[in-house]
């Protein structure tokens, strides 16, 4: 028995969102004119038919590849790849389908990745198994798991080979991360049934994920003995790595030593920086950071030089109890390694010494961060916006975004929320309603409790005026205010005998 998908409710789903697309077989029947020009980086197709009638005359599947895998419009990327069969002789291989389906699911256009895959069945090449791994991956990353299944059927449709072990375990593997218990276990009958699934160590390995993931350590045990008793699919440290992590999270800290200890000594199974990675997290999770650094020991003594992803763990779980000096101390052994801490790490570190009133501290260590070469995020620049606000220094907060502005840096509505927030909290109402005018210029509106506490707050301190001209705009933009927000207003304008203001909230209403 075939699993079978159905396409129709999908195509339902993101028809509303997908633009017209020319059919990929017969696209010259019809040309819709495009709303907008392709943008400057695009290739228009007046350089398509430039580069193959004076470059080269005859486009090469090579071009071809190169061609559509460097254009950004998914449309402009089809028409590259009709341009292309048109030419006398030239015949369509397993490369050129495989870029242009990346190109289209990438830009989620769901609709025109059925018509090609519909059109490869009649294709005569030798289509490869990683063109439906790619697919399979990609519709898992939409939460489109019965697609990640028919990419998996097609294997056999259309590259007309049996499913290898790799293609099994990696639609098993995206239906695990994914949650999808039921189409879990139904894939691996139909894998055992039909395919003659035999599981290696990697299958094991994700069955052990599955029943972690759903807190079923016993089943996860079972699956680690059986393991053992194949005598083929032996257990490895991902298997071990992934049952320590998980009685960790379940607060079963001495059995997790416990296995660790059997894997190494019984087992005689080395550990890896991944696994170490899982002890010291799992230590800092439960608050036992002088054991994590213990471990870390233990790696250095053993001949396992710890990453920077070890030290940044072990940084995080000082911070989060509060010991900068000791963070200091790790993160100065990061430097004297020769390891170059990375964008978590350098963030963990500017966190703590924010939320420990360090914040001068953490403007140097971002600019030292900067001078290494390390790419600071909106998060970390957030931890700064957040620590200056914190300390009331609201005025330096509002120019050091004005100066990341200016130096290009990508900041997030959170950025402005951040600001926003403080300076209603810090009582600062006159900056608080210029910056919403700031926010709303850049189509960034606050937190929904956030304005509507500034209504209540600028109605509270005599300013009704202002609070109804708020409270006015975002009902004017679709957002619907509080109770609390409204009985403000009307309370306060009543107090004030302004009932312009009450006029213009009715109409407001009722507009």
């Amino acid at each position: 028995m075939r699993l079978t998908t159905s396409l129709i409710n999908e195509h339902r789903r993101f028809s509303s969102s997908s633009r017209s697309w020319i059919s990929p077989i017969s696209f010259s029947a019809k040309k819709k004119k495009k709303p907008d020009p392709p943008p400057d980086f695009s290739i228009s197709p007046v350089e398509i038919t430039v580069e193959i009638n004076h470059k080269t005359k005859f486009i090469s599947h090579e071009s071809a590849v190169n061609l559509i895998k460097r254009e950004r419009d998914p449309q402009l990327a089809l028409e590259i790849f009709n341009k292309a069969s048109q030419q006398k002789g030239f015949n369509h291989n397993n490369a050129t389908y495989s870029v242009l389906l990346d190109n289209l699911i990438r830009h989620k256009k769901f609709l025109a990745v059925d018509a090609i895959l519909h059109q490869m069945k009649y294709e005569t090449c030798r289509f490869q198994e990683s063109v439906f791994l790619n697919l399979m991956k990609h519709f898992s990353r939409f939460d489109l798991n019965d697609k990640v299944m028919e990419m998996f059927n097609l294997i056999q449709v259309i590259a007309r080979v049996k499913p290898s072990l790799h293609a099994i375990s990696t639609c098993l593997n995206l239906l695990v991360d994914s949650g999808e218990v039921d189409l879990s276990r139904k894939f691996l009958l139909y894998a055992k049934h039909n395919l003659g699934l035999k599981p290696n160590t990697c299958i094991f390995n994700i069955l052990v994920k599955h029943h972690c993931k759903i807190g079923d350590i016993d089943s996860a045990f079972r699956v680690l003995e059986e393991m053992k008793r194949s005598g083929i699919s032996y257990p490895n440290s991902i298997t071990y790595s992934t049952l320590m992590d998980c009685l960790f999270a379940h607060s079963r800290s001495k059995e997790a030593v416990e296995l660790f200890e059997d894997m190494i000594s019984k087992e005689r199974i080395s550990p890896d920086p991944v696994t170490f990675n899982v002890m010291i997290n799992g230590f800092c999770r439960a608050g036992e950071v002088e054991r994590a650094k213990m471990i870390l020991d233990f790696m250095k003594k053993n001949g396992c030089n710890p990453n920077v992803y070890n030290y940044s763990a072990l940084m995080n779980g000082f911070c989060k109890e509060g010991k900068i000096q000791e963070a200091k101390r790790i993160f100065e052994e990061v430097k004297e390694t020769g390891l170059k801490l990375d964008t978590v790490g350098y963030t963990t570190l500017m966190n703590c010494f924010c939320r420990n009133g360090e914040v001068d501290e953490a403007m140097k260590l971002l600019g030292e961060m900067k001078a290494s070469g390390c790419k600071a995020d909106a998060l970390t620049y957030n931890v700064i916006l957040r620590g200056l606000s914190s300390e009331g220094r609201s005025e330096e907060a509002l120019q050091m975004l004005d100066q990341w502005g200016c130096e290009g840096v990508h900041l997030n509505k959170g950025s402005y929320r951040i600001i926003l927030n403080a300076l209603c909290n810090n009582g600062e109402l006159e900056k608080a309603v210029k910056f919403l005018s700031v926010m709303s210029k850049r189509g960034i509106w606050p937190h929904h409790a956030t304005w509507n506490e500034l209504v209540v707050q600028l109605c509270g301190s005599g300013n009704a005026e202002i609070g109804v001209r708020v409270l006015i705009g975002f009902v004017g933009i679709g957002l619907k205010p509080c109770p609390e927000s409204w009985g403000a207003v009307v309370e306060s304008v009543c107090k004030e005998r302004k009932l312009l203001h009450v006029f213009e909230l009715f109409d407001s209403l009722v507009s």
